[in-house]
């Protein structure tokens, strides 16, 4: 029974973890939750613009908790990361929304034109880079609250081409979960959230290993 129970632990507060995880997302993010439930995010894009920041300190403290899943307390990790991060995570999320809305508007100008040939491809990977650095770093800063924002940018831009492959996945998992709460809220944020940016983390931290090792490969590697 004993053996039993140390097995059945670990899938537990893994569990209790993302539960927590997608609770916590919700409530931090409720004003942008609520506009997604009651509107149609095709006519409302600039506001649900203009609330995204809200989303950079609530996926620093998901992301934490995630990675400090057996630890057993994802309130008090949630809560603790979210205060550190949001200084930097704001801005952060808010100037990237802006540079992706302002190239999405010159991507639309530019379909169908002739120009759109030359500048339609460079508009689509300067938004990849764009997304992919924020994801990146948002993942930095889960872990180091306090690290520059500029020096974070720096390195999850290099990073994120670096590993380019790790990069398209984690997005194209970001874009699913984007996709279930345009059309399906309740379901992402009830089931998917959790599980979904636990692969986006995973694959993020892989990639940031070698300017960013563990906490637990770093203290290996003093004594």
């Amino acid at each position: 029974m004993t053996a039993v129970k140390q097995r059945l632990g670990p899938l537990f507060e893994l569990a209790y973890a993302g539960l927590m995880t997608n609770v916590l997302l919700t409530l931090a993010c409720a004003p942008l939750v609520a506009l997604l439930m009651t509107t149609d995010p095709a006519r409302s894009w600039p506001l649900l613009a203009a609330l995204t920041p809200l989303a950079g300190p609530a996926l620093c403290g998901a992301f934490a908790v995630l990675a400090k899943h057996a630890d057993g307390t994802p309130v008090r990790t949630f809560g603790r990361v979210w205060r550190a991060s949001a200084r930097r995570a704001v801005p952060l999320v808010a100037v990237a929304a802006t540079t992706v809305v302002v190239l999405a508007v010159d991507l639309r100008y530019a379909w169908g034109r002739q120009v759109g040939a030359l500048v339609i491809p460079m508009l689509v990977v300067a938004m990849i880079l764009v997304s992919a650095t924020t994801l990146l770093a948002l993942v930095v800063l889960a872990e180091r609250p306090a690290v520059r924002l500029r020096d974070a940018c720096r390195v999850s831009l290099y990073l994120a081409v670096r590993h380019w492959y790790l990069t398209l996945f984690s997005l194209a998992v970001l874009g699913l979960l984007e996709a279930l709460l345009s059309t399906r809220p309740a379901i992402a944020l009830g089931l998917a959230a959790a599980p979904l940016l636990y692969v986006v983390w995973a694959g993020s931290r892989f990639s940031l290993n070698a300017a960013m090792p563990p906490a637990s490969a770093a203290s290996e590697g003093a004594a």
